[in-house]
């Protein structure tokens, strides 16, 4: 993965055209970039980035942001209760308790996943 401005661009290698190329996978859009070397890939992501947030000026629109920091997810009601049971016995808010359970299971699962400041995110 790469990171430029907020958005993460996915990396492959196609053996068979002896190239690397890659897509920003945190856009609806469709943002896409290539290269023969790790630097021309790198130069060539952050170039598709720029043109992009370019492209949308010239458009008077606003670029999609990566992420908002809000997202709904729809649960069960028994399982909504559970979680709600958990955070209040950990004395938390149902919102923190659930920034800390997802940052801990990131973590676990992705290490090289960076949150910037999930503290300022509570």
């Amino acid at each position: 993965m790469m990171e430029y401005k907020g958005y993460i661009g996915n990396v492959e290698f196609d053996d068979k055209a002896g190239i690397f190329h890659g897509d920003v996978i945190n856009l609806r859009d469709v943002v896409t970039f290539q290269g023969e070397t790790v630097e021309q890939l790198r130069k060539a992501f952050q170039d598709s980035i720029d043109d992009y947030l370019d492209f949308c000026s010239e458009r008077g629109e606003t670029p999609e942001k990566p992420y908002s920091g809000k997202f709904m997810v729809r649960v069960e009601p028994e399982l909504h209760k559970a979680v709600a049971v958990c955070a209040k016995l950990s004395h938390k808010s149902l919102n923190a308790w659930i920034h800390d359970t997802l940052e801990t299971s990131v973590k676990k699962e992705n290490p090289q996943v960076n949150s910037e400041d999930p503290a300022a995110h509570r």
